[in-house]
């Protein structure tokens, strides 16, 4: 069915500080709804509003009919134990819980209760939109690298990101709230994914920081302007949206100097008449004596005039329309710390292969050397994090060799992200990690936007693309000489992406980049092109 959201405004905050209030929002039909804003801006907490997860502090949200359906689907798919391939995909397309209402109301039909044939009438309506009918035959054909029937836990990120692209496109909601669902995707999983969301006659919400998924997908944009505590919406697709955005910012620079100038002007001018007045009273007071009748009365009237400029002056100042300067954006400006370089040779593989269950890496004979810069692409469960593994000695291959060179120190983003998950204050696991005093830690963390209502919370409180900040100040604390950047742009709000990539301009050591971020791949310089399929590793010249 047809389903429109209509939110009314709406405010959330985290304690004491506030992430949006007055948000007013109208999901209809056909709508592709890019949300953007910095990390922590209170994206992923919108969506989680919207769906029913957590109650707004003010506002409302209405949905219409009343009994459509909403499916969000969670920036990080949680993995359960003991949960299929195929049991994954029926709760996350809604079907698994309207089979359970299908089957009590089914129950009470039996029982005679009530009211029982209504309810199951809604039930069955339900669970028929939502495809239960045919989820296990859409399942199969949808083409899935790995058994419908094997554990969740036991698959490759990469195989996990296309079992999350799976249940979305085997979804049949009535609305859509996606939560970083490019996240991991390969350029294949990209282009069912964007096919999808622009096929979609249900309205759709979608958290993205891939520029080029933004750009094909959009139709209007809401931005959570946190430095501003402002909220936009943007009309016209994400070109638009950042043309736009220019424009105003410029503009809103502008009025605020122009008012700041008229301002200093105004203040300026009311206190050199100040001073010339009272000088005039000075000298009216000392020549009181003077029998000049009419010269005294000149300066008396001179006086006067200069009060009388000075009050004009000043209701001037009271009358001035005040303009509010724009705040500042945090600005993310990286710099990438360098141990001293390594040796000429930093890592080798000679023969190497690596088994995993029934997945094959290699034979593989690769060497990367010294301030090299590799780009490593490949499908979903194609074997580069199980390369990268091999290559930085985490994996020992089962045949052949592996080798890291003299003096490599290894920096991974995605393994300095883990440290940051638990309930431990952020100050304390970053200081414990980065070997710094609490007041240096804290410097260094407010350069990547933790501020102090960051750092005393417990870790796993805070977003993913905190948590990646915090992770990329420990590599800048520690020096490395070889980076490795597996898909590093999946939590980073835009604005840090570009400072990423701007910093990775100026490192001087070792990169390995694994993305599937068209447009960094673009930005980013690099020397070398590997692609991996299936486990075999080519140079692509």
């Amino acid at each position: 069915m047809s389903a429109t959201m209509v939110v009314r405004g709406l405010a959330a905050g985290h304690g004491e500080r506030v992430l949006f209030t007055g948000l007013d929002l109208v999901v209809s039909p056909g709508d592709v709804i890019g949300l953007v804003g910095a990390n922590g801006a209170g994206k992923s907490t919108l969506l989680r509003m919207m769906v029913g997860l957590d109650r707004p502090e003010e506002g409302e949200i209405r949905l219409s009919p009343a009994a459509a359906t909403v499916g969000y689907l969670p920036q990080e798919p949680d993995r359960r134990p003991g949960e299929t391939v195929m049991e994954f995909l029926a709760r996350r397309t809604g079907v698994a819980r309207a089979q359970r209402d299908l089957d009590t109301t089914a129950q009470a039909l039996a029982d005679q209760a009530p009211g029982a044939d209504d309810a199951y009438s809604v039930a069955l309506e339900r669970w028929l939109a939502l495809g239960g009918a045919d989820l296990d035959e859409r399942a199969e054909a949808i083409g899935l690298p790995v058994a419908l029937e094997q554990p969740m836990t036991s698959l490759s990120g990469g195989q996990a990101a296309r079992a999350g692209l799976a249940s979305l496109l085997l979804s049949r909601y009535d609305l859509f709230l996606l939560d970083e669902p490019t996240n991991d995707l390969d350029l294949d999983g990209l282009d069912r994914l964007e096919s999808f969301v622009k096929g979609l006659r249900a309205g759709t919400v979608v958290v993205s920081h891939d520029r080029e998924f933004l750009a094909r997908t959009v139709t209007d944009v809401l931005e959570l302007d946190l430095a501003q505590q402002r909220i936009h919406l943007f009309g016209g697709g994400y070109q638009a949206y950042l043309d736009e955005r220019e424009v105003a910012r410029r503009h809103a620079r502008e009025r605020y100097e122009e008012y700041a100038e008229t301002r200093a002007d105004l203040e300026g001018r009311a206190r050199r008449q100040r001073a010339w007045m009272e000088k005039g009273v000075k000298n009216a007071r000392r020549k009181m004596s003077d029998n000049d009748k009419i010269g005294r009365n000149a300066r008396v009237e001179t006086t006067e005039k200069q009060a009388a400029k000075a009050r004009q002056t000043e209701k001037l100042l009271e009358r001035l329309e005040e303009v509010e300067e724009p705040r500042k954006e945090w600005e993310l400006r990286m710099e990438i710390a360098v141990a001293p370089r390594s040796g000429a040779v930093v890592a080798t593989l000679r023969g190497a292969v690596v088994r995993r269950g029934g997945f094959t890496l290699g034979p593989v004979d690769l060497e990367i050397g010294w301030a090299e810069r590799v780009a490593i692409t490949g499908a979903n469960g194609s074997g580069k994090t199980t390369l990268l593994g091999a290559l930085l000695g985490r994996v020992p291959p089962d045949e052949g060799h592996a080798s890291l060179g003299s003096g490599v120190v290894v920096g991974e983003v995605d393994q300095a992200r883990g440290l940051f998950e638990g309930e431990e204050a952020l100050l304390d696991a970053f200081t414990a990690h980065a070997d710094l005093v609490p007041g240096e830690a804290r410097t260094l963390l407010a350069k990547f936007g933790l501020k102090a209502h960051h750092v005393l919370r417990p870790a796993s409180t805070l977003s993913p693309g905190e948590r990646t900040r915090a992770a990329l100040a420990l590599l800048q604390a520690r020096g490395v000489n070889l980076l490795v950047l597996d898909e590093p742009t999946n939590h980073l709000d835009l604005p840090a992406i570009e400072q990423l990539e701007s910093a990775l301009a100026g490192y001087p050591g070792t990169l390995l980049l694994v993305t599937h971020d068209r447009r960094m791949l673009e930005a980013v310089s690099v020397d070398r092109r590997l692609v991996v399929d299936q486990g075999r590793v080519s140079e692509s010249h």
